[in-house]
C-alpha cells in the first residue's frame, strides 16, 4: 500500500496522531530560529570575524593577519553572514529532526517493535499487541495502535463483509500514516532549499570577489595588487563557505528522508500484518471473543 499518496477528504484522527498544535509549533519553531540565526551570524561576522586583533594594526580595513583564519573569512565580504545564517539553520534544523525522528520510532528498537507485534498477531493476541504499542510509543506504534484498535472493532462488526472490514482496517491504516507523515518530514524542505540556495549564495559571493579583482586589474597604470588580491580571496572564501552549507545540507537531507523511509516500511511491514492476519483468522460470520 502507498501510504505517503494515501489522501481521505475526510481524515478524522484514529490514534494519539500529530496534534495541529504540533503543526503550529513547528512553524513557529521555524519563525524563531530564522531570523534569529541571521541576528546571530551578523554578530559573529562584526563582533568575532571583525576583531581587530585579527588583523594588521588592529584594523579590519587592514589585511588579516597571517594565518588568522577568523580575519581571512571576514574578507569574504557581506554575504559571509549570510552564507553563516544558512550555515547555522542547517545545523539546527538537523538537531530538530534528528530528536524528532528519534521520538517517532519510540522507546525500543523499531525492527524488535515489529517484529514483537507480529508474534502477538500470530497468536491473535491483539490485547497484548495494543500494550506493546503503548509501551512503544512514537508514530510507527500510534500508526500500528489505531489499526489493531479498528482489528478489534471490525471483528465485533455484524454488518460487513470480511472483504469490507479489511479495506475498513486498510483504510485506518492509511489515515493514521498520513496524519503522521507530515510531522516527520516538516521542515525538511528548509534543510532541501538551503541545498540549492547555499551554493547560488556562495556564486553571488564569488561573483562579488571577482568583480572587486577585475576592477583592480583595470585601473591605470599599475595594477592594485592588494586589491586584486582581497578580490580573489572575498571569492574564494564565499564559495568555500556557499559549498559546505550545500553540502552539509544534502547530507542531512537525504539522512533524515531515509529514516523517514525506514519508518514507513515499518509501518507498512506491521500493517500488512494485521490485514493478513485478520484476513485469515476471521471469516464472513465468525463471532469474535474479545
Amino acid at each position: 500500500m502507498e501510504q505517503k499518496n494515501a489522501t481521505n477528504k475526510n481524515v478524522r484522527p484514529a490514534a494519539p496522531a500529530a496534534a495541529p498544535g504540533e503543526a503550529k509549533g513547528g512553524s513557529a519553531f521555524a519563525a524563531i530560529v530564522i531570523p534569529l540565526a541571521i541576528v546571530v551570524s551578523i554578530i559573529i561576522y562584526m563582533f568575532v570575524l571583525g576583531n581587530g586583533g585579527n588583523f594588521v594594526g588592529g584594523n579590519n580595513a587592514n589585511a588579516a593577519l597571517p594565518g588568522n583564519y577568523l580575519g581571512i573569512v571576514y574578507k569574504g565580504g557581506p554575504i559571509v553572514p549570510i552564507l553563516m545564517s544558512l550555515f547555522l539553520l542547517v545545523i539546527t534544523f538537523s538537531i530538530e529532526r534528528f530528536l524528532t525522528i528519534s521520538k517517532a520510532k519510540g522507546s525500543k528498537s523499531i525492527e524488535s517493535f515489529v517484529r514483537t507485534i507480529r508474534q502477538k498477531l500470530n497468536v491473535n493476541d491483539i490485547t497484548g499487541a495494543i500494550a506493546t504499542c503503548d509501551q512503544q510509543k512514537g508514530s510507527v506504534a500510534n500508526v500500528v495502535k489505531s489499526g489493531l484498535l479498528k482489528y478489534q472493532e471490525m471483528a465485533r462488526e455484524r454488518g460487513m463483509d470480511k472483504d469490507q472490514k479489511v479495506l475498513a482496517i486498510q483504510k485506518e491504516i492509511e489515515e493514521s500514516t498520513a496524519l503522521e507523515l507530515p510531522m516527520l518530514e516538516k521542515n525538511l524542505v528548509i534543510i532541501s532549499t538551503i541545498a540549492s540556495v547555499s551554493t547560488l549564495v556562495g556564486l553571488l559571493g564569488t561573483v562579488f570577489g571577482m568583480i572587486k579583482a577585475f576592477s583592480a586589474l583595470a585601473q591605470a597604470g599599475s595594477p592594485d595588487a592588494v586589491a586584486l588580491a582581497e578580490g580573489i580571496s572575498e571569492a574564494l572564501i564565499n564559495t568555500a563557505i556557499g559549498i559546505a552549507g550545500s553540502a552539509l545540507a544534502i547530507i542531512a537531507y537525504n539522512f533524515f528522508t531515509s529514516k523517514i523511509d525506514e519508518l514507513t516500511y515499518s509501518i507498512d511491514e506491521a500493517g500488512f500484518s494485521i490485514i493478513q492476519t485478520f484476513a485469515s483468522q476471521h471469516g464472513d460470520n465468525e463471532t469474535y471473543t474479545a
